[in-house]
């Protein structure tokens, strides 16, 4: 069978290679053809992927993974799909299909076939697998995870995920190529070149309101082996030419013990690399010892989720910590000589302008190098999204604006354009501070990467509104020039 993942189109910056669809991929390789088509990176539209990539590489099979904010250029991909051949299988699966699979298949089911809620490396190659062979008996109540329609009714199926996480395979890094993407994958700074995502953990034990992360890999930590993590690095340093790796697990320093053993380990391989943990971590579970590791083993930007300046938005959105935690917290990693980037939410429910402006002032007294201010979006199967749709709030978001960069919820008694304005205003007064302009000036690394950041700049001073959520397909008349920098060989 001919299965082809995708990962769709949107205007983020952060064009990084989908590790998810790279463990698919690896699943299922060595019985299926298989390509792994990133729209971001290659900026293929819908129209461009019907009219070329489906026509050039003739799946059986797409598949498409999807964020909340993907979901118009998922139903577009969809819908292109099936006007080029109604008989190419479809599925989804992804974040937003494991917040609410009924809801989210109901809604997307005129072009779909098929979804995964949760993690599908154990349920998607048993599908395949059962589709491609008749010999099989098509048993879809077997596969974990799987969402589908049994006559008029959905089925979701248990899912089941893995607890040795090296049964997963190794991803597919020869169908992602990280060596083959942008300097910038996951932020607007890095310290080498090329960079890859590696995972060394999965599942995140606590309980953020406004995190969907649970959701998707469960509350219970599982780990990958220290072979397994170091087996990896080698390969992507010495194979690919990686030199700077973004550990993308929910929060690598949960256990603390665990963390130890890997940088340990890195050390070990006696690499010339770089570390940056651009998902953040929580700041209560470091100490002086894995600081200097970290530090030892390349590690030169330490994210922090802050989240709020106030305490009482801190309490409601469960993190567990509060604003004198975080002054202490973030003094033990100056101590250290790290630079710090932090990510604050503007806008949180039952938010006023008080409590964001606690939030603005915070975020200037800290020793910073880097603020991002994000509006809060009201992620499908959290909490807080729960509590939204039990006040009615819910009814109030702008899905057309469901982006970070634009502000698609608003707590009562501010407006949207009100919001934006506070977050721009934040952004400029942060990043025109004489000394923290110089500090990131200095760390440009040549005219293409100063480029890069004035797009960047633009991007989030200059809102974009993108209708994410539009559903109707455009058939605009596409160019009929071929997608030069795709190759499905």
């Amino acid at each position: 069978m001919k299965v082809l993942l995708v990962k769709p189109n949107n205007l983020s910056d952060h064009i990084q290679p989908s590790l998810g669809l790279a463990y698919l991929a690896e699943g299922i390789r060595d019985r299926h053809e298989v390509f792994i088509l990133d729209c971001i990176k290659e900026d293929i539209n819908p129209n461009e992927f019907a009219h070329q990539v489906l026509e050039n590489f003739r799946p059986d099979l797409v598949g498409i993974q999807c964020y909340t904010f993907d979901l118009g250029n998922v139903c577009k991909l969809l819908r292109a799909t099936k006007d080029w051949n109604p008989d190419i299988v479809t599925v989804v699966g992804g974040a937003h299909i494991s917040s609410d699979p009924i809801r989210a298949f109901d809604n997307l089911h005129e072009d779909l076939d098929f979804a995964f809620a949760g993690e599908a490396e154990t349920g998607f190659p048993k599908f395949i697998d059962m589709l491609d062979d008749p010999e099989i008996e098509s048993d879809f109540h077997s596969i974990p995870g799987l969402v589908w329609k049994n006559d008029q009714e959905y089925v979701v199926n248990p899912g089941n995920m893995e607890d040795d996480l090296d049964r997963l395979g190794d991803p597919a890094w020869d169908l992602i190529r990280p060596d083959l993407y942008p300097e910038s994958q996951h932020g607007a700074f890095f310290n080498q070149f090329p960079i890859a995502p590696i995972i060394t953990t999965r599942g995140c034990p606590y309980s953020c309101t406004f995190c969907s992360a649970p959701i998707l890999s469960g509350k219970k930590l599982r780990h990958h082996s220290k072979e397994y993590v170091l087996r990896n690095i080698s390969n992507l340093y010495h194979n690919y030419g990686i030199r700077e790796f973004h550990i993308v697990d929910d929060n690598f320093t949960q256990d603390i013990e665990y963390a130890k053993v890997i940088v340990r380990g890195i050390l070990s391989l006696n690499l010339d690399i770089s570390l940056a943990m651009p998902n953040g971590i929580r700041m209560d579970y470091l100490d002086d010892e894995l600081l200097e590791l970290l530090k030892e083993a390349g590690l030169y930007l330490v994210s922090i989720a802050v989240e709020s300046g106030n305490d009482e938005i801190l309490k409601k959105m469960k993190k567990g910590t509060n604003v004198h935690k975080i002054h202490r917290d973030v003094k033990l990693i100056k101590k250290h000589g790290f630079d710090i980037a932090a990510f604050f939410i503007l806008g949180f429910p039952e938010e006023t302008l008080e409590t964001i402006q606690d939030t603005i002032d915070l975020s200037m007294k800290l020793p910073l190098l880097r603020s991002n201010y994000f509006t809060y979006l009201p992620l499908p199967g959290t909490e807080s999204y729960h509590h939204l749709e039990e006040t009615g709030e819910i009814d109030n978001v702008d899905w057309d604006n469901y982006y970070i960069m634009s502000a698609a919820y608003t707590p009562q008694g501010i407006d949207r354009e009100e919001l934006l304005a506070i977050k721009k205003k934040a952004f400029l007064k942060f990043y025109f501070r004489p000394r923290v302009l110089i500090r990131n000036l200095m760390r440009i690394k040549n005219y293409r990467h100063f480029k890069f950041l004035l797009k960047r700049f633009y991007n989030w001073i200059i809102v974009k509104n993108h209708h994410s959520t539009d559903f109707v397909v455009h058939h605009e008349s596409s160019s009929s020039a071929p997608v030069s920098n795709v190759s499905f060989k």
